[in-house]
């Protein structure tokens, strides 16, 4: 039953696929939140976010422009404690022990999960990074920031917290 299904999506052409393949949130939409696995073994889910603004960065260990955005993710990390904020990052590596070294080795405290591709699906599909995306806490998309961010910029998100 499911092959005939996707035969059909494919036999119909490239309209059918939006119905088969949801598009990420477009500005102003509300976010479908996927469930992930963190790094530490807990899961992300929809509901520890209701009420609260996000804001989530795809990176990569690789990336020396991530490196330095990631310092300022760290400090905006901080700076929302006690808020109505939260981070969440995407490493889109696959080497979860590498990137556990990593995030050691930088001091990193925010949660990490490299489950990229239904992050990527329910945000951005752009293939770039940093990535910086930032939700209302009404659960709207607001922004999608492609490239390395100053400190002051970063840090200017904790007003999303409201």
């Amino acid at each position: 039953m499911k092959r005939r299904h996707a035969l059909a999506v494919a036999a119909l052409g490239p309209a059918a696929w939006g119905a088969a393949v949801a598009a990420p949130a477009q500005p102003g939409e509300v976010v479908r939140w996927p469930d992930v696995s963190l790094l530490d073994g807990q899961r992300w889910t929809a509901a520890q976010v209701e009420g609260r603004a996000v804001v989530v960065v795809f990176w990569s260990t690789t990336c020396p422009f991530c490196r330095r955005h990631n310092q300022h993710v760290e400090k905006l990390q901080r700076a929302a404690a006690g808020k109505k904020l939260s981070v969440l990052t995407v490493a889109r590596d696959r080497d979860a022990a590498e990137v556990r070294r990593y995030i050691a080795s930088q001091g990193y405290s925010f949660p990490v999960t490299l489950e990229h591709a239904p992050m990527a699906a329910a945000l951005s599909r752009r293939n770039m990074i940093p990535l910086t995306v930032t939700v209302d806490r009404q659960g709207r998309l607001k922004q999608v920031i492609p490239g390395e961010m100053f400190e002051e910029d970063l840090l200017d998100l904790l007003q999303l917290a409201g």
